[in-house]
C-alpha cells in the first residue's frame, strides 16, 4: 500500500457535487469514509474474507486499519467492525490472511486451526516498516496482535503475501522492497521467524514503487497435459499503462525459494489491466478444495486522484471478484481474467437486442447506471463502433472499438465535471480485430466500468463521474455499418450490511 497519496486537488468539490454520484449497487465500498487495497483475502468455515485497508476518521488517506467483510457467495457482502486497528505508534498496512491448518503457529485452540493476518506494521516515527503476525480464533471476528516477525531495518519493506507451500512443507512470503522495485521471498516453519530466500527484480514496468505482490500457481490452458507454471502479479504506484497505478504479471517457476521467469519469457511488460482503476489486486487463500479457482479482487482507484474523486460518504471501491486462468497463446503465456459465475446471480431482467449501427446513435434497452452487458460485434467496413453513456447534463463515457488498428478503448475525457488534473484519460487496449469481430463483457455499476474483452483476454478498469441524471446507453458506427447484438441484465444489490460482529 502507498505511504501517502501525494494529489494535487485541482478543483474544489461541493458536498453537492459529491452527493451526486450515486453508491453502487453490486461492487462492495464500506459504508462510510476512506479505503484501499484488499488485504488479508482467505476462505474459513463457509465465509471469504475481504480485508482492505480503512480510515474510520476520514475519506482521505491515514489512520490504516484493517477494515473487514464477509461473503458466503462473493457478491453480498456484510460489513463488519475494524478487525486490526492502528496503535499509537504504528499502523496496520497491507498483507495477507491464511489459515494454519496445522497449528504450526501454536496459536489455535481447542483443536481448531487459527487464522492468521500477516501484515505490514508501519511506524512513521522509527522510519521503519516491519511484518508483523495477528491471530483470530473466532472466525476473524476479533484479533490479537501477537507483534513484529520480520525487520529488515527499511522503511519501505511491506505488503506480505504469504501462503502455504506444499511441495516443501513451509510457509511463503513474497514481499517488497517498494522503491528498488523489488520483490523479496522469505520461508518459514511457524510464521514467526523467517528466513530469506531469495530476491527478483527490478524487471517488466518500473516505478515510483512496487506494492502488493502475489505469488500463485495455475494450470496452463492450451499447453502440454497437466502443464503448470506460477504467475508472480506485481503493482505499481505509478507509471502504469494506464498512466498511474497498475498491475504487471511474470509466468515462470517457483521451487519454494526461487520465483524463475519461463525461457525466453518476453521483455514486454505484461499489464494486468489496461484501465486506469485496477490496482493492488491480491487473490484468495485457502478457497475450498472443491473449488480449483484462482479469484482475485482489486481497488478501483488510481493514486494520481485517489483522494479526490467525487463520491461521499464514503471514498473508495472494489472491483467484482475475478477468476484468473492462465493460457499458452502464439505470443507466449497470458494470464485472463472473467467475473465470478457468482456476478450472475444478482441478474434482474433479460433483455435481447439486435440492430445494423450507422452514424446515428442507436438507443439500446438499457435501463439505468447498474448493469451486466454481453456485446457481440461485427464491425464490418466501419472505421469505429462507440457503445456511449451519456448523463442527464450530457457528459458521455464512451467504450470504443477501432478494427482497423487493432484496440479497443475507454474514453473518459468528457465523463462528468472536472475534479482532478489526471482523471482525463483514453484508455486503449491493443487486441487482434482481424475478423472485425469482438465480444464484449461490459459490468457497469453507477461510476464504474469493467471491460472483459473475448472472454477477457484483456480487460479495462475505469471509474467514471457524471454530472448528474440518469444514465442513458447508446451505440454508433462511424463510415460504414456494423452488426451488434446484445445481452443484458439489470443488477440487483449485492446488499452490503453493517453489523457489530
Amino acid at each position: 500500500m502507498l505511504l501517502a497519496a501525494s494529489v494535487a486537488l485541482t478543483a474544489s468539490v461541493s458536498a453537492s457535487a459529491q452527493r451526486a454520484d450515486p453508491r453502487p449497487t453490486y461492487h462492495f465500498a464500506p459504508a462510510k469514509n476512506w479505503m484501499n487495497d484488499p488485504n488479508g483475502l482467505v476462505y474459513y468455515d463457509g465465509e471469504y474474507h475481504l480485508f482492505f485497508q480503512y480510515n474510520p476518521h476520514g475519506d482521505r488517506w491515514g489512520h490504516m486499519n484493517w477494515g473487514h467483510a464477509v461473503s458466503r457467495d462473493l457478491v453480498h457482502w456484510q460489513e463488519l467492525p475494524i478487525a486490526i486497528p492502528e496503535t499509537r505508534d504504528v499502523m496496520a498496512f497491507s498483507g495477507s490472511a491464511v489459515v494454519d491448518w496445522n497449528n504450526t503457529s501454536g496459536f489455535g485452540r481447542d483443536g481448531k486451526p487459527p487464522l492468521i493476518a500477516i501484515y505490514t506494521g508501519h511506524n512513521p516515527k522509527a522510519k521503519l516498516q516491519s511484518q508483523y503476525v495477528a491471530y483470530s480464533n473466532d472466525r476473524g471476528r476479533t484479533w490479537t496482535v501477537h507483534g513484529e516477525v520480520l525487520s529488515v531495518g527499511s522503511p519501505e519493506f511491506r505488503d506480505p503475501k504469504v501462503f502455504w507451500h506444499a511441495a516443501t512443507k513451509r510457509w511463503v512470503m513474497v514481499a517488497v522492497m517498494a522503491l528498488e522495485n523489488r520483490a523479496v521471498i522469505f520461508t518459514s516453519p511457524n510464521l514467526k521467524q523467517w528466513t530469506f530466500a531469495s530476491s527478483f527484480g527490478p524487471a517488466g514496468g518500473r516505478g515510483k514503487n512496487w506494492e502488493c505482490p502475489d505469488l500463485f500457481e495455475l494450470p496452463v490452458a492450451g499447453g502440454a497435459p497437466g502443464e503448470t507454471h506460477w504467475v508472480l502479479g506485481i503493482n505499481l504506484g505509478d507509471n502504469a499503462i494506464g498512466g498511474g497505478s497498475g498491475g504487471q504479471y511474470f509466468v515462470g517457476d517457483f521451487d519454494g525459494t526461487r520465483f524463475t521467469p519461463v525461457p525466453g519469457w518476453s521483455g514486454d511488460t505484461q499489464w494486468m489491466d489496461y484501465g486506469a482503476d485496477f490496482y493492488a489486486a491480491v487473490s484468495w487463500n485457502d478457497l475450498p478444495k472443491d473449488d480449483p479457482r484462482r479469484i482475485w479482487i482489486g481497488w478501483a482507484n488510481d493514486w494520481r486522484y485517489a483522494e479526490t474523486i467525487p463520491t461521499w460518504p464514503s471514498r473508495g471501491l472494489m472491483t467484482v471478484p475475478r477468476q484468473v486462468t492462465l493460457k499458452k497463446t502464439p505470443e507466449g503465456y497470458r494470464l485472463a481474467q472473467m467475473p465470478v459465475r457468482e456476478v450472475a446471480s444478482l441478474h434482474g431482467a433479460r433483455q435481447t437486442f439486435a440492430a445494423a449501427l450507422g452514424e446515428t446513435p442507436t438507443a439500446l434497452p438499457i435501463q439505468g447506471g447498474s448493469a451486466d452487458l454481453e456485446f457481440e460485434l461485427d464491425t464490418g467496413a466501419s472505421e469505429q463502433v462507440a457503445i456511449t453513456l451519456t448523463d442527464g447534463e450530457g457528459y458521455q463515457t464512451i467504450i470504443g472499438v477501432n478494427p482497423s488498428v487493432d484496440e479497443v478503448f475507454v474514453d473518459r475525457t468528457r465523463s462528468g465535471p472536472h475534479f482532478n488534473d489526471g482523471f482525463a484519460n483514453r484508455h486503449v487496449a491493443p487486441v487482434d480485430l482481424k475478423s472485425r469481430r469482438v465480444k464484449l463483457r461490459v459490468l457497469a455499476d453507477e461510476s464504474i466500468l469493467e471491460v472483459f474483452i473475448n472472454d477477457g483476454e484483456r480487460t479495462i478498469t475505469d471509474r467514471f463521474f457524471r454530472g448528474g441524471g440518469p444514465l442513458r446507453w447508446s451505440a454508433s458506427s462511424r463510415s460504414g455499418v456494423a452488426q451488434m447484438k446484445l445481452t443484458a441484465w439489470t443488477m440487483n444489490g449485492g446488499a452490503v450490511n453493517t453489523a457489530s460482529k
